[in-house]
């Protein structure tokens, strides 16, 4: 019982397992990789409360962090590009932070073509919004997250800004991967991926 209490606190305040699920974070991570969270770096929360334990830092920008979606509560996966106060915009899916665009060797753009900029007076989000967005300021006590494949990830392009209150934490390293969409048998288990940080 002390054993299985234990690792329920550690889950809980230190440290979870998370699998990537979809392609939306390639290729910095891919679909079937397995990872560690640290949870204690942003204040991890507190079962049944609203509260939070103090936190080592806020989410910076370039964090790559796990968060459940405000929309269903599942937990997803995608890269902090700007804090609250920052002045985010995408432009023919570049996207550009308080007027500069920030080094991303990361992001990933695989679909070739370019949608129009929506209409002015639609609303701020949703799915015309990829290629073309903003200028958005994000609003205090959030921040804005995108996926670094950036073609094909549904983010806060598409339903706004995240809580800061919804973060679990911050992506640490790959402890296994698993290739299953080949269609390979057994799975190929890519080796090399094992250990490996996440920045």
């Amino acid at each position: 019982l002390l054993a299985v209490l234990l690792a329920l606190v550690f889950r809980q305040f230190v440290l979870q397992a998370f699998r990537i699920p979809s392609q939306s974070m390639e290729q910095t991570l891919l679909k079937g990789d397995f990872l560690f969270v640290t949870k204690f770096l942003y204040g991890a929360p507190v079962p049944f409360t609203d509260w939070r334990l103090p936190k080592g830092r806020a989410p910076h920008r370039g964090d790559i962090i796990v968060y459940k979606s405000p929309s269903d509560g599942r937990d997803f996966i995608k890269r902090c590009v700007a804090v609250a106060g920052d002045t985010l915009e995408v432009r023919g899916k570049d996207l550009y932070v308080n007027g500069a665009r920030p080094a991303e060797p990361y992001a990933q753009h695989g679909d070739p073509r370019l949608y129009p900029p929506s209409p002015a007076g639609r609303e701020p989000f949703g799915p015309h919004r990829r290629d073309f967005f903003g200028p958005y300021v994000v609003p205090a006590g959030n921040i804005f997250m995108m996926g670094d494949n950036r073609d094909n990830s549904a983010d806060s392009r598409f339903w706004g800004p995240l809580p800061v209150g919804n973060i679990k934490g911050k992506a640490m390293f790959i402890y296994f991967s698993i290739d299953t969409d080949r269609g390979l048998i057994p799975p190929r288990i890519r080796l090399r991926r094992f250990g490996k940080l996440i920045h």
